[in-house]
């Protein structure tokens, strides 16, 4: 059976929080000139990284590796309070390019630790936004990251808990173990609306869509990109066969054997020339039937940065 569709998932790719933070490094660029100083990744996307690395961009781990009184700009993951003061102790100029929905996360962690309540924080250890988030509020905040440590987490007042979540989470992975902590403190504290992104969820629904119809599902994003990985996890729960892939090349022609139809999404960091890349290896091996398969209509967008949008009305022209 040759391949004979392509589905491509509407929306895909970019979302308002990581165009946010890749125009703030091409715009602190042209005000300030190069080197700018990125701590970590700005968003987990090997290309994105390359492309800001050429025009200019210095990437780095930690604040150490930046020179006193360098422009430093903080990643969409968000950071602690500790990685804020070190940038202080340095002088650093600081463009902060956290997601919105990210600062949201953490303004719920302190309003709760003011309120006196244990924090439980549904996400994967190791993550950048999860590690800023708990450096918020540390000793008042725990890490759950599956239902088996949902179901033995221990809090020190079962009556004084709210839960917080990544944003980038996998929906109903995050349901599934929230409705744990639901039934083991049933006074638990829920944010008022759900921490889980707009983005995350609307290409997890356009994928449960093609899943539906496709054979296989290819998700374009990179490993350590947590969106991208549940997009695949996604497409696998809905019963289709699935695979991460940074790029076209990365195409086994082995998993075409049997597909008749094959769909193609891209997590929230990764750019739409590689979905492009992807469709044209398609186009080559004949298949000339592409269909758009839209799940949601996405408008949102998000204000720069105040600390660059004070730079940028200087009389500096960013064209």
């Amino acid at each position: 059976m040759p391949l004979k569709k392509v589905l491509l998932a509407n929306p895909r790719g970019f979302c308002a929080g990581v165009e946010r933070a890749i125009d703030v490094v091409n715009l602190a660029l042209q005000r300030f000139g190069s080197p700018i100083y990125v701590r970590r990744e700005i968003v987990h996307n090997k290309y994105v990284i390359r492309s800001l690395a050429a025009k200019g961009a210095v990437f780095v781990d930690e604040l150490d590796e930046v020179p006193e009184g360098a422009v430093a700009i903080f990643s969409a993951h968000g950071v602690s309070p500790d990685v804020r003061a070190r940038a202080a102790a340095k002088d650093l100029k600081v463009i902060d390019a956290t997601c919105p929905l990210v600062t949201k996360v953490h303004g719920e962690a302190i309003r709760y630790a003011r309120e006196g309540r244990f924090i439980i924080l549904v996400g994967h250890a190791g993550h950048d936004e999860v590690i800023g988030t708990m450096g918020e509020v540390p000793g008042q905040i725990q890490l759950v990251g599956s239902v088996e440590e949902a179901e033995n987490v221990q809090v020190p007042d079962p009556d004084r808990v709210a839960v917080t979540t990544q944003t980038t989470l996998g929906v109903d992975d995050a349901n599934v173990i929230i409705e744990v902590l639901r039934r083991r403190f049933p006074k638990l504290l829920t944010p008022a609306s759900d921490d889980i992104c707009y983005a995350t969820q609307n290409r997890q629904i356009a994928v449960k869509l093609m899943a539906e119809e496709a054979d296989l599902v290819l998700v374009l994003g990179s490993d350590n990109s947590s969106n991208s990985r549940r997009l695949r996890e996604v497409a696998e729960d809905a019963g289709a066969k699935a695979f991460l892939i940074e790029d076209a090349a990365e195409i086994d022609p082995a998993w075409l054997e049997g597909v008749e139809c094959v769909a193609v999404t891209a997590g929230a960091s990764a750019p739409e020339y590689l979905v492009q890349q992807v469709v044209a290896y398609f186009k080559r091996m004949g298949v000339d039937q592409v269909e758009e398969i839209t799940a949601v209509e996405e408008k949102v967008t998000f204000l720069l940065p105040p600390e660059l949008t004070r730079e940028m009305t200087k009389g500096i022209s960013t064209s």
